[in-house]
């Protein structure tokens, strides 16, 4: 749709009707006006211009390697705030991975919007080269962590891949400009060249992330408080696998309905998806069962309420849980199918 006559390159906005307009390359745009997330027709896309250089990436290629991505929207959302917790999140996840799980420092990738060099804002070119820069020459023995603490979205899904009707998406900080990076992208730049012995373990912290990275097999509690695997290959009969390696997935449900703290108290805070994660971890003895640790988290995301309890320098400076992402259950998802009761969980 042309707004106004003058431009092929504007749509509206299927929510309020608001003028848009389609960057280059994008499938999907959000509305500044009502945060709504807009589908572009195929015949409305503009040509994606040449990749701009990774230059800025760390040339370390070690067998650990990890993506950690805040966003507070600072400014960006109208009549919104800004989230208060994202920023925090990284700088714990970053310290759970060097001290917990040896990762090097080095090899560790941080977003956040209050960073001074542009190559390490999250914006969407930055999140999609730094989630190339993640799994590029991934080997054998490659432990690949990638975390996301900010918002998600939902798009109606247009190619048929979808039990739901609707993909899930992460929303950069330019998401308004550029729109949402869509789980097809997600699967697609990560999972999908996962090699034979290579593993990644994504931790979203957004709402709508139950399925974010399009994984086939969804594993969540039953009623009989058991946790059980559901079968969520696409009808269309699309692989979302990996080239032999394996991909999990430790989200939140939840139904973008709930209510979720945005700009709480000045203290700093975490948010609830991240903080249960971390404090499972910390509570649970090395070679813990994905189980055990989906169950503890579930736990604290349960009874944590909203004071932050993490041990050490990792929770020093956190002192209240923030639910921006309105999580309401916790979920893992995987590549493939495996007995959660008996698989330790490792990074």
């Amino acid at each position: 749709m042309n707004c106004g006559g003058r431009s092929p390159a504007t749509i509206r906005c299927k929510y309020c009707s608001a003028c848009l307009t389609v960057a280059p390359g994008e499938r999907a745009i959000q509305c500044a006006q009502c945060c709504g997330v807009t589908r572009i027709r195929r015949s409305m896309r503009l040509p994606l211009p040449a990749a701009p250089p990774a230059a800025a990436f760390p040339c370390t290629r070690g067998k650990k390697r990890a993506v950690l991505v805040g966003i507070t929207y600072a400014g960006t959302r109208r009549g919104c705030g800004e989230l208060r917790g994202p920023i925090n999140d990284v700088k714990c996840m970053r310290q759970l991975l060097c001290q917990r799980f040896c990762f090097p420092s080095d090899c560790i990738i941080m977003l956040t919007d209050d960073q001074k060099d542009p190559f390490r804002l999250p914006t969407k070119d930055n999140i999609r080269m730094a989630m190339q820069w993640l799994v590029q020459g991934c080997s054998y023995g490659d432990s690949l962590v990638f975390h996301f603490s900010g918002l998600g979205a939902q798009v109606p899904d247009e190619d048929g891949d979808e039990a739901d009707g609707y993909d899930e998406a992460i929303c950069p900080m330019d998401s308004f400009q550029k729109g949402p990076i869509l789980d097809d992208e997600i699967n697609e730049a990560m999972v999908r060249p996962l090699v034979h012995g290579a593993k990644l373990h994504a931790v979203v912290d957004a709402c709508h992330s139950a399925t974010v990275l399009d994984l086939p097999f969804l594993c969540h509690m039953s009623r009989s408080g058991n946790w059980q695997w559901e079968d969520h290959r696409p009808p269309s009969g699309a692989c979302k696998g990996t080239s032999g390696g394996q991909a999990v997935l430790i989200s939140g449900y939840s139904d973008g309905k709930s209510k979720f703290s945005v700009n709480p108290e000045a203290c700093a805070s975490v948010g609830a998806m991240t903080h249960s994660f971390i404090k499972a971890v910390e509570c649970e003895p090395r070679g813990v069962t994905y189980g055990r640790l989906l169950t503890t988290m579930k736990a604290i995301m349960t009874n944590g309420g909203g004071s932050c309890d993490l041990q050490g320098p990792i929770g020093a400076p956190v002192r209240k849980v923030a639910n921006f992402s309105g999580v309401q259950e916790t979920n893992l998802s995987s590549s493939e199918m495996f007995d959660i009761y008996r698989k330790p969980f490792a990074l």
